[in-house]
């Protein structure tokens, strides 16, 4: 394990923050949606909202947090959707899959305009727009400053995003797993339609699994479990959300092996 492993990340409790200017995380692989790419638009990419995180990538490369990004594809196709209405699931995935590369090229050129260096790396062999993915290259490009956005998912039908998220950040030793969301963290109830839903302040792998929490799939959450692999759910949408967790701030929800608790 490198000196930017997991290591660094996982020996303090979460009401342990560093010392001013210190960073906790020092590696972390940022789960996207599509659906956050479109922004304001009802479907494809908001080229505004691509340049609003790559403006928090930039602040993360510069603070010299080494950053790795897994992107999904609903904002364009969604595999189990259209296996819904009859289309053969393999099929319908790997078309998702075709759709996080797009997105990931969409992402790739709003950092490369914010002045970071940055690399697409494919799970689906596409040499003349991306790089195959090879684990220990990926490393390197995280080694020498680059941000990775990891497309096509795992490469396999019936995984999702979240899983392939989980992979990437396991085999890049990633301190923690940023799931962006549109919430800020996890609830009990869906707090759209439930006023009273109250929101968790750190869960447990097993209370995410035990209740049956949507916040990732079960597959994801027991890979995370099993390699000590924490995971925050955050607002992607608040500004310096990435950063504060970077320095070790409570934001949204923490997911580890540690008992879990409600807000007050």
């Amino acid at each position: 394990m490198t000196d930017a492993g997991r290591g660094t990340g996982t020996g303090e409790g979460p009401e342990m923050a560093p010392a001013e200017g210190r960073l906790r995380y020092r590696r972390i692989l940022l789960k996207l949606s599509g659906e956050a790419l479109m922004g304001e638009r009802q479907y494809g990419v908001d080229p505004a909202f691509c340049a609003f995180v790559a403006r928090q990538v930039g602040t993360l490369h510069g603070m010299g947090v080494q950053v790795g990004i897994v992107v999904g594809g609903g904002n364009i196709f969604r595999g189990l959707a259209a296996s819904a209405r009859g289309m053969d699931r393999a099929t319908g995935d790997y078309i998702g899959m075709l759709a996080t590369v797009m997105n990931g090229l969409a992402l790739q050129d709003a950092i490369e305009r914010a002045g970071i260096p940055v690399r697409v790396m494919s799970a689906i062999g596409m040499n003349e727009i991306a790089e195959p993915y090879i684990r220990r290259r990926a490393v390197r490009h995280l080694e020498k400053g680059r941000v990775a956005i990891f497309v096509a998912g795992t490469g396999n039908p019936y995984f999702t995003t979240d899983t392939a998220a989980a992979l990437r950040a396991v085999e890049i030793d990633a301190e923690v797993l940023l799931k962006a969301t549109k919430v800020d963290g996890v609830y009990d109830a869906d707090p759209m339609k439930d006023p009273n839903a109250t929101r968790y302040e750190t869960l447990s792998y097993h209370d995410v699994l035990k209740d049956q929490l949507k916040v990732l799939d079960a597959a994801a959450v027991s890979l995370c479990m099993e390699n000590d692999l924490p995971i925050v759910v955050f607002d992607l949408n608040a500004p310096d959300n990435i950063t504060r967790v970077a320095r070790g701030e409570r934001v949204g929800t923490l997911i580890s092996a540690q008992t879990g608790g409600a807000t007050g």
